[in-house]
C-alpha cells in the first residue's frame, strides 16, 4: 500500500454527523500511515479531536465574509486555501462541507464528499430545481465520492449530475472507540429504566421528522400497549425546539417523552436504549443507525432517502418503514418492545474501517 499525503478541508468541527464523520476517516487513515491534515475554514470545534490528528485553522470564514458573501469572497478565501494546500503538498484533496467555496480550487485530485441526498430535501418544485441546479454549478465535471449508493443513484438519475466520476464510499468504523465511549456514565430521567427506552438522536428541525415519531409513538401508547418511553436528543433553533415542547404538550405525552438537549457523549444512552429510531424526511447515510448497530442496539427507520435501505439488511428490513406509514411505525415501536432483535457482527460488517478505508486509499 502506497503512502499517501491526504488533506481535508471543512468548514468547521461544529456539531453535526459530517463533522465527526470527517474526524474519524482522517484519524484512522493516519494511524494506516497516510500523512493527513485537516484544513478548518474557522475555529469553531464542539467534536472530540482525536489526539495526534493535525488540524490547521485558516480562518477565512469571519463575520465579514459571511457578510458580504459573493463570488469575488468566495475566490480570496478559495485562494488561501490554495496556498496553504500548495504549502502542505496533499496528493488528493476532499472537500466537506465547504464546497461553495472550494469548488474555486483546481487541484487535479480534488474530491467532493456529498453526505446528503438533496433530491429529497425540497417538496417545492420551484426550491427543488434551484437546489439541483446549485449541485450541477457546483460539480458538473468534477470528482464526487457519495456517502451511499442511494445518494449516487439520486445524483446521476433524479438531480441529473454529471460528473467527472461519482464514487460511492461508505463511512468507516471502528467498533472499539464506541464501546468505550458507552462505558461512560448515564444519567437517565426519573422513571426512565435502562434497557427500557426508545431513543431518537436528532438535530431539532423539521427535516429531521420528530412531529412523525410523536405520532407514532402516542398510537403505539393508545392501540398496541406499548410502555417504554421515547427520549430525544438533539439540539435546534429556539423555535424548532419551541415548537417540538408543544407538540409533546398537545398529544398529552409530557409523562412520557424526555427532551434531554445535545449530549457530546450520546453512546451511553444508544447502548442502552430498547431501539434507536429515525424518521427523517432525508437522509444521506444516517450515522446514528450505523452507530446504535456498533453498540449492538437495535433500530427502527423509515425508508427516507437515502442510506436506511443500505444499513437494514437482513432480517432488519421487518423494521424499515414507508415514511408517511405512521400506523406501521407505531406496531414496529410495539413488536420490537415485545421481542427485541439480536444484533449481531454481520448486520454491520459492511461499514467496518477495514472494509471501507482501502476505497479512500484508491482515490488518486
Amino acid at each position: 500500500m502506497n503512502q499517501q499525503r491526504i488533506a481535508f478541508v471543512i468548514e468547521d468541527l461544529y456539531g453535526g454527523g459530517a463533522q465527526k464523520s470527517l474526524l474519524y476517516t482522517a484519524d484512522q487513515l493516519r494511524q494506516r500511515g497516510h500523512a493527513v491534515k485537516v484544513f478548518t475554514l474557522r475555529d469553531k470545534v464542539e467534536h472530540r479531536l482525536p489526539p495526534g490528528l493535525e488540524i490547521e485553522n485558516l480562518a477565512v470564514v469571519t463575520q465579514f465574509t459571511k457578510a458580504t458573501s459573493t463570488v469575488l469572497t468566495e475566490k480570496w478565501q478559495a485562494h488561501r486555501i490554495n496556498k496553504a494546500l500548495k504549502a502542505w503538498r496533499p496528493e488528493v484533496v476532499i472537500s466537506c462541507s465547504c464546497d461553495k467555496i472550494t469548488r474555486h480550487l483546481d487541484f487535479p485530485n480534488l474530491y467532493f464528499w456529498i453526505k446528503s441526498d438533496v433530491s429529497a430535501k425540497f417538496s417545492d418544485p420551484a426550491q427543488r430545481e434551484k437546489a439541483f441546479a446549485k449541485v450541477r454549478r457546483f460539480y458538473t465535471g468534477r470528482k464526487v465520492i457519495a456517502v451511499s449508493h442511494g445518494v449516487k443513484e439520486n445524483l446521476e438519475k433524479v438531480v441529473g449530475l454529471k460528473a467527472e466520476t461519482i464514487i460511492p464510499i461508505y463511512n468507516p468504523y471502528e467498533r472499539e472507540p464506541f464501546v468505550e465511549m458507552a462505558d461512560e456514565a448515564l444519567q437517565l430521567p426519573p422513571g426512565v429504566t435502562s434497557g427500557h427506552y426508545f431513543l431518537s438522536v436528532a438535530a431539532i428541525e423539521p427535516r429531521k421528522r420528530q412531529d412523525r415519531l410523536l405520532r407514532a409513538y402516542r398510537h403505539a401508547l393508545d392501540h398496541h400497549g406499548l410502555s417504554a418511553p421515547l427520549l430525544i436528543m438533539g439540539k435546534g433553533k429556539p423555535e424548532h425546539e419551541q415548537r417540538l415542547h408543544a407538540l409533546i404538550e398537545e398529544l398529552k405525552l409530557q409523562d412520557h417523552v424526555h427532551v434531554l438537549g445535545y449530549h457530546r457523549n450520546p453512546y451511553p444512552y444508544i447502548q442502552s436504549a430498547l431501539a434507536m429510531v429515525l424518521t427523517s424526511e432525508a437522509e444521506g447515510l444516517p450515522r446514528v443507525l450505523i452507530e446504535a448497530l456498533l453498540l449492538h442496539t437495535p433500530v427502527i427507520s423509515v425508508d427516507c432517502p437515502s442510506g436506511p435501505k443500505e444499513i437494514l439488511s437482513q432480517e432488519l428490513q421487518e423494521f424499515l418503514l414507508e415514511p408517511d406509514d405512521e400506523e406501521g411505525l407505531a406496531s414496529a415501536l410495539a413488536r420490537m418492545e415485545a421481542n427485541p432483535v439480536t444484533i449481531e457482527p454481520r448486520h454491520y460488517q459492511q461499514f467496518l474501517r477495514e472494509n471501507v478505508l482501502p476505497h479512500f486509499e484508491a482515490l488518486s
